[in-house]
């Protein structure tokens, strides 16, 4: 079993990226062309505020397709941390599977446990993290995320494309109401770890 890196047990947020927290205009890797969804960058705050883990979770088939490479998505992940930050927002941990079947670049041409609908992204992170997985949902916009969620035992909604922040924020409520109530870690900083 991995480590922990916090020991305080909390709920998480399991964001899909692209259609989720980025508009998906196929394939992005280039932080210029990135156009955040409506209300994203405020509901990575209200994740954050309400004491919750916010993790992303994406499928990166662009990799394994040769589009562009693993650097590329690390660049963005980074340059999405950056943006965040301005905003007092910050991703815990950003996972990515790089594999597809189909796809050209041979040593991603695999069948994984991590790409969703298989749900070992997720599992991956609640490895590394006291995750209260009762309280913790996953954001998605494809049918795949959702299915991704369920297999690892958490909630999971499908995003409609509106403000993201408008859509998460009565998630929120609803899921702190279910927590005992206990003093939240200083959490300070706004690192990533990906």
């Amino acid at each position: 079993m991995g480590t922990k890196i916090l020991k305080t047990i909390r709920p998480a947020v399991f964001f899909d990226r692209d259609g989720v927290l980025n508009e998906d205009d196929g394939y992005t890797f280039d932080p210029n062309k990135v156009r955040w969804v409506e209300g994203a960058q405020q509901a990575v705050k209200g994740v954050n505020d309400a004491g919750y883990f916010a993790f992303v979770v994406t499928n990166q088939s662009g990799i394994a397709r040769g589009f562009y490479e693993e650097r590329h998505v690390r660049n963005l992940h980074e340059w999405m941390s950056r943006e965040l930050a301005i905003v007092g927002a910050h991703i815990d941990a950003f996972e990515f599977c790089p594999h597809h079947p189909d796809g050209l670049v041979e040593r991603y041409r695999v069948r994984c446990n991590c790409r969703k609908p298989q749900p070992g992204m997720i599992r991956a992170l609640l490895e590394r993290y006291p995750v209260a997985i009762d309280a913790s949902f996953m954001i998605g916009d494809k049918q795949s995320d959702l299915a991704a969620a369920q297999a690892a035992g958490i909630a999971a909604y499908m995003f409609d494309g509106s403000n993201l922040h408008a859509f998460i924020a009565p998630l929120l409520i609803d899921r702190s109401a279910d927590l005992p109530q206990q003093p939240r870690p200083d959490r300070g900083g706004s690192g990533t770890e990906d």
